[in-house]
């Protein structure tokens, strides 16, 4: 921002909290007013006026101690917004607090994980009762071992209003622990390291990392990413060796192409390092033997534009998976002495219906999770080649292995959920198809059982013909009509699929009359990889259209009507809110946009903010007038208008480092200026949290209770 231009406009324009106007009928509250400092935005000899572009601030000025002029009238305008927020939900604070302890009722208050086995120790998590924080905790497998408590949370946390716990890492000795803490709700950690026989820290520190470290085999050198101080991208990784200073830390590696950001891990084998650098569109690998860590870093394949790829190891092997003629994937496999593609030979072939989404290596097994007509599926080979896929019974859910560390073993860990199932992990004998369930999510303080509710999964018809799966869920008893209150989920982008899970959480909508509906939308990955290349850059807007006619759909078949039909998303799930908005505004009563990414063409034309460079693929690069024009076109914040909006309950974090604070704060100052109708429009914005609000395991459903509390009170629904 040009400051002489700032300061003469300041003296211009009228502070914020003046010429007030009324949101609602319903309420004598005044709404804050950001003031107007018109900012001109020219490319491609198209100019846009930004009336509200003076409230991006720097990180060096939100983190400093004496804020200066600007910042403070930024304060001042997100401390309004959230003074006025909660003078108009003022007649709902018993009802928040009704539901705020009944979400919180329902979640089991000293629960533990399944313990998951690695190298002699058996790892797992727990909360005490009325802990926030979780204790992480790992015990010998021997008979009568103690427990270890190795990250005492809830002490950890003590004194700070946001404390994040990144990965957690055991040397291959089981000696020493490194993990990484965020304070700031930045994604920005710094990484420590403990004494596992004796309790105590290392010296060393490591500040600015992605929060994850990487151990070679010789229990004295760590691999970890840092950070970019500006974007936030993870550029560069480093080898440290225990005992010395992060200063003299030797760089392995550093990703200069600024659309990309690369990481570390170590194969399943624990043979390996891997080094990868990935964007939406390409990948590139490189390996290093975890037992030489003075020897050559190799590249598997050089990346190429359209080729992705993603690699672990086995025996004599590198195993990959592929889109490399595949656009839903296929495995492969190639010599560790002849990387290249050139050398690549079908382990499991492309098939057109079927996406191949990952795979686990075991001594004697392949497993392979896959997506056939769009729901997961795992699929359990032999080596030898007799293969079979087990086999589930709701119409929608999700399967996914996980946490498979062992190798020489028959077992199979998956977990299975559906809108009906609550969460649970199974350990499935893939010789002889038997399993057990190690644990299902418990629901207390609730009569809840699968029976009383109903799944179902349905198809809309979009614009262009293409069928759009539904995943919905209500309470048994529940009456299908124009007065049915509805509330449709999606996010659609990015490959994202969103699953058909359990959520207790869900009850408190379900249990007074609610519908809940996923709609599984191009842009997500749900349906294959075309799903998703149809829903990205200049197709964008199937995305928007699609969720558009679901809503229809679901009006049509009786489900709800547009008096009785909310939608919800965030992050690039509130674009999608945002564009619905400006698209078809008299669809919905009420709309709900967490953490919305609505400034697209101002963000993306800026490579200083987090996440830009390495999104080109997923956007587009407006500095291309081909993009630009239609990015513009559906762009939230650019294209809102003097016209009726519904509802809306808008929702950020001061410290975002994925969707700047900036972002829904212009948009709603805008819908303030330009709306013409007399509904609601509140924003919340946690000036103590990010991108995933608050960090406690109980503090963050605050929110949800608001935001529950918003919709119910939109049905005059009071208890």
């Amino acid at each position: 921002m040009k400051h002489s231009i700032y300061y003469f406009l300041l003296s211009l324009f009228i502070f914020v909290g003046c010429n007030q106007k009324k949101e609602n009928s319903n309420t004598n509250v005044m709404k804050p007013q950001a003031k107007i400092i018109p900012e001109k935005l020219i490319i491609h000899d198209d100019t846009r006026i930004d009336n509200y572009f003076w409230m991006r601030l720097s990180d060096e000025q939100k983190k400093a101690e004496n804020p200066d002029e600007q910042t403070q009238d930024v304060l001042n305008y997100l401390n309004e917004e959230n003074a006025y927020l909660k003078k108009v939900m003022s007649h709902t604070n018993e009802f928040q607090e009704k539901l705020f302890k009944e979400i919180v009722g329902r979640i089991k208050k000293d629960d533990q994980s399944v313990p998951v086995n690695d190298n002699g120790y058996s790892y797992y998590t727990r909360f005490e009762e009325g802990g926030d924080y979780a204790l992480y905790c790992r015990k010998q497998l021997n008979d009568g071992a103690l427990e270890e408590i190795l990250l005492n949370g809830p002490e950890l946390a003590k004194g700070f209003s946001y404390y994040g716990i990144g990965s957690r890492s055991v040397s291959p000795d089981n000696k020493l622990l490194a993990y990484g803490i965020d304070t700031v709700s930045r994604r920005q950690y710094t990484i420590y390291f403990k004494n596992l026989e004796t309790g105590e820290l290392l010296p060393d520190v490591l500040s600015n990392t992605s929060g994850g470290t990487t151990w070679a085999n010789n229990n004295k050198v760590v691999y970890y990413t840092t950070k970019d101080p500006i974007t936030l991208r993870t550029y560069r990784i480093y080898k440290h060796v225990l005992g010395t200073k992060q200063a003299d830390d030797e760089l392995v590696f550093e990703e200069k192409d600024d659309t990309f950001s690369c990481g570390v891990y170590k194969t399943k084998s624990k043979k390996y390092l891997m080094i990868y650098s990935s964007q939406t569109l390409s990948t590139e690998f490189r390996y290093l033997d975890a037992d030489n860590i003075d020897g050559e870093w190799k590249v598997i394949q050089p990346r190429e534009k359209d080729l992705l790829y993603y690699v672990d190891h086995f025996e004599n092997s590198f195993f990959i998976r592929t889109n490399l003629n595949a656009t839903n994937f296929k495995l492969v496999k190639t010599p560790i002495s002849k990387t290249t593609k050139e050398n690549w030979i079908d382990v499991i072939a492309h098939r057109k219906d079927i996406l191949l989404q990952g795979f686990d290596i075991f001594k004697n097994y392949l497993v392979v999770s896959e997506r056939i007509d769009g729901l997961s599926a795992i699929r359990v080979k032999k080596w030898n080649g007799d293969e079979h896929y087990l086999k589930f019974n709701d119409p929608a859910y999700l399967a996914s292995t996980t946490s498979n560390l062992d190798f020489d073993t028959e077992i199979l860990r998956y977990n299975y959920s559906s809108l009906t199932t609550p969460s649970s992990t199974f350990e499935y004998n893939m010789s002889t198809k038997q399993q057990v369930l190690l644990k299902q999510q418990e629901v207390l303080n609730s009569d809840f059982s699968p029976e009383k509710y109903v799944s179902e999964r349905l198809f809309a018809t979009a614009n262009d013909g293409t069928k759009v799966p539904i995943s919905l869920v209500y309470k048994k008893g529940t009456i299908k009509s124009s007065k049915t209150p509805l509330l449709l989920y999606a996010y659609g982008s990015y490959g994202n699929s969103i699953e058909p899970t359990f959520s207790s959480t869900r009850l408190s909508l379900l249990d007074r009359g609610f519908v809940y509906a996923i709609a599984h939308i191009r842009g997500g990955q749900e349906m294959g990889r075309e799903w998703y290349e149809d829903g990205k850059l200049l197709k964008k807007k199937n995305t928007f259209t699609d969720f558009i006619n679901v809503g229809e759909f679901l009006i049509n078949e009786g489900f709800t009507s547009s008096d009785h039909l909310y939608a919800y998303g965030g992050s690039a799930g509130g674009l999608l809110m945002g564009a619905i908005l400006n698209m078809k505004p008299d669809l919905w009563n009420g709309v709900v946009a967490a953490v919305p990414f609505v400034d697209v063409v101002s963000t993306m034309l800026d490579e200083t903010i987090p996440l830009t460079t390495f999104e080109f693929d997923e956007w587009g690069n407006p500095k291309d007038k081909e993009y630009y024009d239609y990015m513009k076109s559906y762009s939230p914040y650019d294209n809102v208008e003097a016209k009726d909006y519904p509802n809306i309950l808008i929702t950020t974090g001061y410290w975002d480092s994925q969707v700047q604070y900036w972002e829904p704060a212009k948009w709603i100052a805008k819908l303030r200026e330009l709306k013409t109708d007399d509904n609601i429009l509140l924003m919340d914005c946690n000036m103590e949290t990010g991108h995933g609000g608050a960090s406690g395991r109980f503090e963050r459903y605050k929110r949800t209770a608001l935001t529950y509390a918003f919709l119910f009170d939109l049905e005059n629904i009071k208890e």
